[in-house]
C-alpha cells in the first residue's frame, strides 16, 4: 500500500500548482503524481483539476474536495504526532501552560537541560497568569496554583507555593515597618489583580488566624510588575517566595511580619481530560517533580 494517500497527493499538487513541484516535494516522479490524480478522479467519478500547458486550476468539485482533503491531511498529521508521544521513545512536541512569573523564573531555565537529554522532543511553553485559560485541545499539561477549576481532572503536586510580605528598605525607612498584621491597614499595599483574596490577607501565628483588609493605590496583574513596584518603594506587597527570596537575599527587599505565616498553595500539574498521558509529557512531569521537590523546593532552601 502506498504510504502517501491519494487525497494528500492532491493537496500537495494544488498547494504547489504544479505536478513537477509536487513530485519534488513528495519525493516521487512527476508521472507518478499525474497517475495518482487520474486514478483519484476516476475513482470519484469527477474531474478535480483543469489541466492546461500553462496552469492547473480547480473545478468546482475540486474546490470542495480540496477543502475537505486539506482538513483530512491536518487530522492525519495531528494523529501521527500525538501517537508518537505515546511510543517507547520520546518524540514530538509537548505543549505546556504555566503562570507567567513562575514560568520565566522556574520553568524556562530548566527546559534546555531537559531537552538536551531528549533530542527528539521539543516544548511549546505558553505563559499566562489567568486561571480561565482552557487547556483541552491546546495544551498537553498545565501548571496551576491553588484550587483547580476542575477537580475531576488528573493532577499531580509539584511544589508548595509560599508567600511573604515585604517592602523596599527605602519604604521601611520612610514609613516604618508593620509590627503586626493589623498595622497593614495604615500602609499602602500593592495588590495582585488575579489573586482570589486580593483585598484580604490572611496571617497565622500562635494566637490563631487573622484576616486583614488591605488597600493601596496600585494593582497589577503580574508578580514581576508587583516586585518591581515594591523595589521602587511603592508600598508593602505579598510576593511568592519563588520571587521574593532572591530579592531579599540581594538586599533590594526586606521581609516583614516574620513572626506570622501566610497560607500556602500547591502548584499542581494538570492534564486535559484524556485516558492516557503521553510518555513525553510524563517524562517532563517527572523531571519537574525531581527539580522542584513536592515538600521543600529549592527556592525556599535559604542558606
Amino acid at each position: 500500500m502506498d504510504p502517501i494517500p491519494d487525497f494528500a497527493v492532491f493537496v500537495v499538487v494544488v498547494e504547489e500548482s504544479s505536478f513537477s513541484k509536487a513530485a519534488a516535494r513528495l519525493g516521487i516522479t512527476k508521472s507518478a503524481v499525474s497517475r495518482r490524480i487520474t486514478l483519484l478522479e476516476k475513482r470519484l467519478g469527477i474531474q478535480l483539476l483543469q489541466r492546461s500547458t500553462r496552469r492547473l486550476s480547480l473545478t468546482e468539485a475540486g474546490t470542495r474536495y480540496f477543502a475537505h482533503a486539506t482538513e483530512a491531511v491536518h487530522h492525519v498529521e495531528t494523529a501521527e504526532r500525538e501517537a508518537a508521544l505515546f511510543g517507547n521513545e520520546a518524540v514530538g512536541e509537548i505543549r505546556v501552560l504555566a503562570p507567567m512569573s513562575f514560568g520565566v523564573r522556574h520553568v524556562a531555565p530548566w527546559l534546555p537541560g531537559f531537552l538536551a537529554g531528549h533530542p527528539r522532543l521539543n516544548v511549546d511553553l505558553t505563559l499566562d497568569d489567568s486561571t480561565t485559560v482552557q487547556i483541552d485541545g491546546r495544551f498537553d499539561l498545565a501548571l496551576r496554583a491553588g484550587d483547580l477549576p476542575d477537580s475531576s481532572r488528573i493532577t499531580r503536586k509539584l511544589a508548595p507555593l509560599r508567600s511573604i510580605v515585604c517592602a523596599s528598605p527605602d519604604y521601611v525607612r520612610r514609613e516604618g515597618a508593620p509590627l503586626s498584621p493589623v498595622d497593614l491597614e495604615a500602609h499602602n499595599c500593592v495588590l495582585f489583580s488575579y489573586s482570589d483574596n486580593r483585598d484580604f490577607w490572611e496571617f497565622r501565628s500562635e494566637l490563631g488566624a487573622q484576616k486583614i483588609e488591605v488597600s493601596g493605590n496600585l494593582k497589577v496583574n503580574s508578580s514581576e510588575a508587583l516586585s518591581a513596584a515594591l523595589i521602587a518603594g511603592g508600598g508593602v506587597g505579598r510576593l511568592p517566595t519563588f520571587i521574593a527570596n532572591t530579592l531579599i537575599e540581594n538586599g533590594v527587599l526586606v521581609p516583614l511580619l516574620q513572626d506570622f505565616s501566610m497560607p500556602s498553595k500547591a502548584l499542581h500539574v494538570q492534564f486535559p481530560s484524556r485516558q492516557l498521558i503521553p510518555r513525553a509529557a510524563r517524562l517532563l512531569i517527572d523531571f519537574l517533580v525531581r527539580t522542584y521537590d513536592p515538600d521543600q523546593p529549592y527556592w525556599d532552601r535559604l542558606p
